[in-house]
């Protein structure tokens, strides 16, 4: 600018003579270098992840940046993680992520994703300068809530309104017979309203006053006039005759479980055929099942007296949710089989 308007002067001197007494002003370029306001490129936001919130389908994602005055907006980039192998592929990998552009505040829901899934997100800020991302985050949707199905309840158990609990009830005969409907003797079984086919699912079962009953999960292939865990089709945690066992195919094997147990924490991570029982007042792992999934999955639930509540669409817990493998804390008995107890019939 101050060049444009300047004139060029051209000394009337021999040039061969010194020039000490001669100086250029650069007093005008100098004052409009110093008023140059450069713009750089924003900082990196940070996801907040204590902030973060799930459902069973949605994540919102909140975030904080240190110059929100130069950024003109926000990028959300996420995908499905599953497994470290996975992440630093996908990180070099712009076509595998799904992409939210021109975000202009510092938090957004995600919405229609997977069930009981991990996500890895990360947030952009952008300027006319150019951007930066923020360190990736793992995030992760709740299990799919589910409630009891009235088509496949046993007819001699009564369900509560809001489906999510199963109580004995012999002079309940209202409800007609059908093939889907749980129909042995003596021992009364029920189902979720949902089949699994992927994801991390977890769920809790409250005890209530039954001291006889079995929970897990089966394919809807699965016998309905005998009680869950007595085929193939099913697996199951039980307590019968004051003994825990877990039993798969008419298989049992007795579990060490604290007395004061309340509540059965039930993890099915689909994706890594893995079945776990835990007792989530304690963060203990009781059982783990290693199951090849070749169907999709129920919940499954059996009383022989008194009730169950469920509580579904949990996140699981830190001690018993992971990506990776790890020991579990079970305590189980040397023999395999359960022997000299009285059956659960």
């Amino acid at each position: 600018m101050a060049t444009a308007s300047s004139q060029v002067l051209i000394p009337d001197i021999n040039f061969n003579d010194a020039f000490e007494n001669f100086a250029l002003d650069f007093s005008r370029e100098k004052k409009l270098l110093e008023g140059l306001d450069y713009l750089t490129a924003p900082n990196p936001p940070c996801i907040r992840e204590e902030l973060c919130t799930a459902s069973h389908d949605t994540i919102t994602v909140h975030w904080i940046s240190d110059d929100e005055f130069s950024i003109s907006s926000y990028e959300l980039q996420y995908t499905i993680f599953t497994g470290q192998a996975n992440f630093i592929s996908l990180y070099n990998s712009v076509d595998s992520w799904m992409i939210v552009p021109n975000i202009k505040q510092n938090h957004y829901t995600v919405h229609g994703l997977q069930s009981g899934t991990r996500y890895i997100f990360i947030v952009k800020a952008l300027n006319q300068a150019g951007s930066r991302n923020s360190e990736p985050t793992r995030l992760k949707t709740n299990s799919q809530p589910f409630k009891l199905d009235p088509k496949m309840t046993h007819k001699k158990l009564k369900i509560s309104n809001d489906g999510l609990q199963m109580e004995k009830n012999e002079s309940s005969l209202k409800k007609s017979h059908t093939p889907e409907r749980f129909s042995s003797t003596g021992y009364y079984g029920a189902a979720g309203n949902v089949f699994i086919d992927s994801g991390c699912h977890y769920w809790e079962v409250v005890m209530g006053s039954s001291t006889w009953y079995a929970i897990g999960i089966a394919y809807k292939s699965a016998p309905k006039n005998e009680w869950i865990g007595k085929n193939a089709s099913s697996w199951v945690f039980s307590r019968c005759n004051g003994n825990f066992v877990v039993r798969h195919n008419n298989k049992e094997m007795l579990v060490d479980v604290p007395p004061q147990l309340k509540h059965l924490g039930v993890l099915l991570d689909y994706d890594n055929n893995m079945l776990s029982f835990c007792d989530p007042a304690n963060s203990l792992r009781l059982h783990t099942f290693d199951v090849n999934f070749i169907l999709p999955v129920c919940p499954a639930f059996t009383i022989w007296n008194k009730s169950l509540m469920i509580l579904s669409g949990l996140p699981a817990p830190d001690f018993i949710d992971y990506p990776e493998r790890q020991e579990c804390n079970c305590r189980l008995q040397e023999s395999p089989y359960v022997s000299g107890m009285k059956a659960c019939h």
